[in-house]
């Protein structure tokens, strides 16, 4: 498992999951939704990547599936409570502290690739062309137009309208939510949008 060293990034997020004092195990984690609720849509076999991969729920749900599963995050306090994780569940992990910005994942390399909670604009064509022919991306995140406050508050880790579409436009679309502000708020997918798209 390789370190990239100490940098303020790292440092903030390894100061928030020490906080947290828990490995995935006992913190009894979910995936995220996108990936939990379109579960079918997986290949029973393939290579997939947990992109900022936080303590790894996705990626213990990727394991579990019998994909061969990377997990990569710039905290070095995350991937060791994950390691940890998934050496309780008998699960096998190629984990790895990242910095998925300096070093986004190389072209062609994934039949999975899973984000949550995480936006970086400029490396998502480098998301996309690390797909396979035929890979999938389930993608994740905050939206602008929300119900309920929560993290981030800077609006630049937050979609805009639509704009996850517009983001991956160079994918075949398979599922796409963002119900925004619509309707009766107390009902349905709020707060954020997720996207399935297929490299054709």
């Amino acid at each position: 498992m390789a370190s990239p060293g100490s940098n303020k990034e790292s440092d903030k997020w390894n100061e928030r999951y020490q906080s947290k004092g828990q490995t995935v195990a006992t913190a009894n984690l979910s995936p995220a939704y996108v990936l939990h609720e379109f579960q079918h849509l997986l290949p029973v076999e393939g290579l997939a990547l947990d992109l900022a991969s936080g303590l790894g729920a996705n990626a213990l749900f990727l394991a579990q599936h019998n994909l061969q599963t990377h997990a990569w995050d710039i905290s070095s306090v995350a991937i060791e409570k994950l390691n940890a994780a998934a050496k309780s569940l008998d699960l096998n992990l190629n984990t790895e502290v990242r910095d998925i910005v300096a070093r986004p994942p190389e072209k062609n390399s994934f039949d999975v690739i899973v984000v949550s909670h995480f936006l970086d604009r400029q490396i998502i064509p480098d998301i996309i062309a690390a797909l396979r022919k035929n890979g999938l991306l389930f993608y994740q995140t905050f939206t602008r137009a929300y119900v309920q406050e929560s993290s981030p508050i800077n609006e630049t880790f937050r979609l805009g309208k639509n704009e996850l579409l517009s983001l991956c436009e160079d994918l075949d679309v398979i599922v796409y939510r963002e119900e925004g502000l619509i309707g009766d708020t107390d009902s349905g997918f709020r707060n954020e949008a997720i996207f399935i798209g297929q490299h054709n």
